[in-house]
Formats: C-alpha cells, sequence, structure tokens
C-alpha cells in the first residue's frame, strides 16, 4: 500500500499557488481563511445537541423557510471570518436577501464569495450529514471599488474556485481550483488540521447509485420518469440499481463523487425551476464534478454555461458521472 502524505489543507493550497509563478497568494490566503472558518463551524455543529443551540429563530429567510439558530451562527462565522482579510470585494449567502457590502473601514480585494453557510439543515435535530458550501470568483467591475450585484451574477464557468465541508462521522472538506483537480481533507480533532485524505478526486464513469426524492416523482416529467424505470428494471455490473437520497445536497453529491451515479433535483408542476439555487448550490458543486470528469446540467443544458438574473435565482440539476447523465439526457431528449 502507498504511504500517503502528510499533508495540511494550508500546506497543499500553498503548493497549488507555487505551481503559478504570477500568483500573488491571496487566493490561498483567502482558501485557507475558508478552512478556519469551517473548524468553528464544525466545532458548533458537533455539540449542537449538547448546547442550547438546535430549534427555530422565530424568523425566516428570503426563501420563506424557518431559519435555525445553528444557520445563523454558521452564516455569522462566514461574513466575520471573511469580511476584513482585503480579499473580497462582495459577498452573497443563500441566508441573506441582499448582498453583503464588505465593511467600509476594512478594504476590498478582487474577488467575490458566495455560499450557503449550512446545507441540509432541516436535518440538523436528526444528526444526519449536512455541510457548507462556497464559491468564488474574481470581480467585474473596477478594482478598488465596493463590489455590486453585476459581480455575483456570473456564470459558473467563470469560478476560480469551489468548495464544500460535510460535518458528519467526520467532518471533510473538498475544494478545486479547477486546475489541479479535486482534492478532500478530513479534520483531525486532535491535531485541529485538515489533512489530505482524497488526493485528486475522479468520479468513477459511471455508477449504480441514484439520489433523488421520489416522493416528487408523478411531478416529474416524463423523460425523467422513464429513466428511473429503466433503472428499476437493470442492472449495473450485475447488481441492481441503488436509491439513495439523503435530503442533503452536500452528503448526496459528496457520496456520488466518490462512488458513482447521479443526483437529481429536477423541476416540476408546483416548482418548474427545481428547489435548489443555481449560485449558492449548484454553480459550486457543478464545478467540483466536472473538474473530477463528470457531468452537469439542467436538463439540456450544462449548469455552469447559465447565466444567472437574480440573486436566488433557482435551477433543475443533474449532475454525476458522465455515463449516466448521457443516459439520462438521451431519456429526456427523446420524451420532448
Amino acid at each position: 500500500m502507498a504511504k500517503k502524505r502528510f499533508m495540511t489543507l494550508s500546506r497543499h493550497i500553498l503548493e497549488g499557488e507555487r505551481m503559478h509563478p504570477g500568483a500573488t497568494g491571496e487566493l490561498s490566503a483567502l482558501l485557507d481563511q475558508l478552512g478556519m472558518a469551517a473548524k468553528l463551524i464544525s466545532l458548533e455543529v458537533n455539540k449542537a445537541g449538547l448546547v442550547d443551540i438546535l430549534g427555530f429563530t422565530g424568523s425566516e429567510n428570503v426563501h420563506g423557510e424557518k431559519v435555525k439558530k445553528l444557520d445563523i451562527f454558521a452564516n455569522d462565522v462566514l461574513i466575520k471570518a471573511m469580511d476584513h482579510g482585503g480579499h473580497f470585494c462582495v459577498m452573497a449567502s443563500e441566508e441573506e436577501e441582499e448582498i453583503i457590502h464588505i465593511p467600509s473601514q476594512h478594504q476590498v480585494g478582487k474577488y467575490v464569495l458566495l455560499f450557503d453557510p449550512l446545507d441540509g439543515s432541516s436535518n440538523i435535530d436528526a444528526n444526519i450529514s449536512i455541510g457548507t458550501i462556497f464559491s468564488i470568483y474574481k470581480r467585474v467591475t473596477p478594482d478598488g471599488t465596493p463590489g455590486t450585484l453585476d459581480d455575483c451574477l456570473q456564470p459558473g464557468y467563470k469560478q476560480e474556485a469551489a468548495g464544500y465541508v460535510v460535518y458528519g462521522s467526520s467532518t471533510i472538506l473538498v475544494y478545486t481550483t479547477g486546475h489541479h483537480g479535486v482534492h478532500g481533507f478530513t479534520l483531525d480533532p486532535a491535531f485541529g488540521e485538515f489533512l489530505l485524505s482524497h488526493e485528486d478526486i475522479k468520479i468513477p464513469s459511471r455508477g449504480r447509485i441514484y439520489s433523488a426524492n421520489e416522493g416528487n416523482y408523478l411531478k416529474w416529467p416524463q423523460g425523467l420518469k422513464n429513466y428511473i424505470k429503466y433503472l428499476q428494471a437493470h442492472t449495473f455490473d450485475e447488481k441492481p440499481y441503488q436509491a439513495r437520497y439523503v435530503g442533503s445536497m452536500v452528503a448526496d453529491l459528496h457520496r456520488t463523487l466518490l462512488y458513482g451515479g447521479i443526483f437529481m433535483y429536477p423541476g416540476d408542476m408546483r416548482n418548474p425551476k427545481g428547489k435548489l439555487r443555481l449560485m449558492y448550490e449548484c454553480n459550486p458543486m457543478a464545478f467540483i464534478i466536472e473538474t473530477a470528469g463528470g457531468r452537469a446540467i439542467d436538463g439540456k443544458k450544462r449548469i455552469l454555461d447559465l447565466q444567472p438574473e437574480r440573486l436566488h435565482e433557482k435551477t433543475p440539476v443533474y449532475m454525476g458521472s458522465p455515463e449516466d447523465v448521457d443516459l439520462l439526457e438521451k431519456f429526456l431528449r427523446e420524451a420532448e
């Protein structure tokens, strides 16, 4: 068995920076800051059952969903950890109705941060894996000025980096800058550092797991219904297909990334654009999946090519192993 390298997240980021002679170190510094924020959120998530942090705040977010105390904590941690480093000109969160301006007393930088502070938070009380998703862009407005909505409304293919953190039986951070693959780091609670545990992740070309909320089956497009029936009637590697759905996008896609298969959250008759947010969830996860060799589409178009028009825009999404997405695409096209 090959001996694994002892590699911290900070060191890995710095080594990646050295491969680009013209790098300023800014992207490395902000990724390191995100790692620190993830540690703080992980600590709070892990003790959530022991302190008075569970339950609803009594308010609702911009999507009309009840906001939990841990959502607010994670949102505040990310804002406070990232707004003073001089790297960002503007931020946006799934929990905030408007863009988040950098306080006037702090320097503004050339990057933009979009994030979902706590994906799958409805699962908190049941101790099911939840996560944080983040996405980084370069600004499109002039340097040295406050960031604007235009800086946030960029298509996903322009991402400079993206990542997610899974808070489960262990805390795992996965990130990519697009150039040097997708890498995963597991938090060692005794050492207090993220250590490289999944180097250069490649999604299998095909898998036998499909992930979707089949409770919405009757409202799905006919092509998707046909695809699901096909999977249920066939085998892959002489084994039947398996349905696995956690209800936390981070958890479902982390499994898909490692084991292969397909994750789906389609539009339906009630929600033609589905429920997942393009900018905070779908774009960063699509960037990671594609960098690992997979595919991500909205049913017709590549997710990363979609031009967002609103801060909290939603989109149907199908992503995972390339052969699985290809087959689904075929069923959707034939049913038109």
